[in-house]
């Protein structure tokens, strides 16, 4: 994305313009980013404690989770928090197998749902909400816990999240990590991904006093922001994202608890993977798509507090990766059309080879280096040999890099919304024991 070094300015034409504007464009959104860092390791995160105890509902999806769901609710039960504070409630949603009655023998109330039509995570939630509104009334708790069925929480999670509900927040997210890191290079790709996003981004606006954005799963939900909007209104295919933007646009932030861990189960296959990805850059863009414009007035509209929280999100579901991938596209294009000996690319190959260089060089070593401050500074929460914390930040750039076809792909194909299969299934205490530092693998 640069033009040749020592290449006098006035000999620079067009395409090296054009690989100079991308270079400045994607350096100046996301700097920031890079003061995100020092923020993090240089800022503490302020001791809290609650005054009170409240009351919350943990609301469950699951769809063919009858391998896993007996963790989550049995890590619910074994928090350090008062258990009658604690009801659990399970969406097994359109499932061809027994996870409702085994949810029901855990203990958890389970509501079923069988919908053809509208399929999706946010239709599940939907109808837990107004399940749980139609049974107990929706004051009947302060907040509510949104979880997947392959979690495992640390044993504090509720007693952390709660000193966040406790000084007002409407809407906190948590430390994501991942359950499976050591199984392979994909596994430890989202690990790492999610661990960086944890500590170096959201625990940066955190600090920051700005909002933060929920990451799939681990956040609660205040009873007040629920009725507000009547309900849960969010059906993309990240309707994750879309509630974290649509909250920051109505002038609410989302919150962070850096020390309520929760831990979920990443994919092993890259089949499995592509297509996970793949729905979350769709739906990226469709969250663009809806509320891109409304981010962008907020940069100016919104009052003073909530400005860069609209500029930080915004940045967060704009095609970031596809400004990259269309720079290289462009650049490999000029150089094939150049060594097949077409005349008007020909003087240009030297340019475009040096820049893809450069590009595959600057994105490896930027993601190796975010890799390695991330495994070094949240070592001891990562579930792995030492061999493999270092080894796997050597694969996480390539993790990275399969983010550019799927981001191709995204543009034109809308994949349907499909359940991962989890099925690494724990012994929650001996989790627990590990958790809390009472032995560490070598």
């Amino acid at each position: 994305m640069v033009f040749l070094p020592g290449q006098p300015f006035s000999t620079i034409g067009p395409f090296e313009i054009f690989n100079l504007a991308i270079l400045v464009l994607f350096t100046l959104c996301f700097a920031y980013q890079i003061v995100y860092v020092f923020v993090s390791l240089l800022k503490k995160s302020p001791d809290t404690t609650a005054k009170a105890d409240h009351r919350y509902a943990a609301l469950i999806c699951a769809r063919n989770e009858s391998e896993v769901i007996c963790d989550i609710i049995q890590s619910i039960r074994m928090q350090n928090y008062p258990a009658e504070l604690i009801d659990i409630f399970v969406v097994a949603d359109n499932c061809a197998d027994n996870t409702a009655e085994v949810a029901q023998k855990a203990g958890a109330t389970v509501f079923v749902r069988n919908d053809a039509q509208f399929i999706g995570k946010g239709y599940a939630l939907k109808h837990g909400f107004a399940s749980i509104e139609a049974q107990c009334g929706i004051d009947a708790y302060e907040a509510y816990f949104i979880f997947d069925a392959d979690n495992v929480l640390d044993e504090n999670y509720f007693k952390e999240m709660n000193k966040a509900f406790d000084r007002g927040a409407l809407a906190c997210t948590s430390y994501r990590n991942a359950k499976n890191f050591s199984s392979n290079w994909i596994s430890a790709g989202y690990g790492i991904w999610f661990l960086r996003e944890a500590r170096y981004i959201n625990q940066a606006r955190y600090l920051l006093n700005t909002s933060c954005a929920v990451s799939g799963t681990g956040f609660f939900v205040s009873a007040e922001l629920i009725k507000r909007n009547g309900g849960w209104k969010y059906h993309l295919l990240t309707e994750d994202i879309e509630f974290s933007v649509d909250t920051i646009i109505n002038k609410v932030r989302i919150s962070f608890a850096p020390d309520a861990v929760i831990y979920d189960e990443q994919p092993l296959r890259f089949r499995d993977s592509w297509n996970q990805r793949l729905r979350w850059s769709r739906g990226m863009y469709q969250v663009f798509a809806h509320y891109g414009a409304k981010l962008f007035l907020g940069e100016f509209a919104n009052p003073r507090g909530y400005r860069f929280a609209c500029y930080d999100l915004l940045m967060t579901i704009a095609p970031a990766m596809l400004l990259m991938t269309t720079s290289l596209v462009v650049n490999l294009s000029v150089a094939v059309c150049g060594l097949l000996g077409v005349a008007v690319a020909a003087p240009l190959v030297g340019t475009a080879l040096w820049s893809l260089l450069l590009s595959f060089f600057y994105f490896g070593t930027f993601m190796y280096v975010f890799g390695i401050i991330t495994t070094i500074t949240e070592r001891r929460k990562i579930r792995g040999t030492r061999a493999q914390k270092i080894g796997y930040t050597f694969t996480f750039p390539l993790f990275v890099l399969t983010y550019i076809p799927i981001a191709i792909t995204a543009l034109f194909k809308t994949p349907k919304w499909k359940p991962t299969h989890h099925s690494i299934s724990v012994d929650v205490e001996e989790f627990g024991h590990y958790l809390s530092g009472e032995y560490e693998r070598p």
